[in-house]
């Protein structure tokens, strides 16, 4: 069974960084694309950024030039750096793991806020 386990999230004022973590379970990790996505309130949800198993990243405009993602094979995890956060990147940050027809899987979200 897939698990996937975020944390990080939190409050921070515009200008600010934050780290949120996933860690996976249930999967052959390093086999894995990871990525995050983000859904504001009443918005859909976006892509944010995500990594191959052969550590290529792609980002969403957004956030190029501000945010990171990264993985640790050896730890089953992904992370993703925020920088200079802005109110606009408010919203539940989900962690995705996906492998072809294997398996497409959620966690269930951490909460970033940035208050204007």
């Amino acid at each position: 069974q897939v698990q996937l386990v975020e944390s990080g999230g939190g409050l921070v004022q515009p200008g600010g960084s934050l780290r949120l973590s996933c860690v996976a379970s249930g999967i052959i990790f390093r086999f894995t694309t990871m990525g995050w996505y983000r859904q504001g309130a009443g918005k859909e949800r976006e892509l944010v950024a995500s990594i191959t198993s052969g550590s290529q990243t792609n980002y969403g405009d957004s956030v190029k030039g501000r945010f990171t993602i990264s993985r640790d094979n050896a730890k089953n995890t992904v992370y993703l750096q925020m920088n200079n956060l802005k109110p606009e990147d408010t919203a539940g940050y989900f962690c995705n793991a996906k492998r072809g027809a294997l398996y497409d899987a959620w966690g269930q979200g951490t909460q970033v806020t940035v208050p204007s």
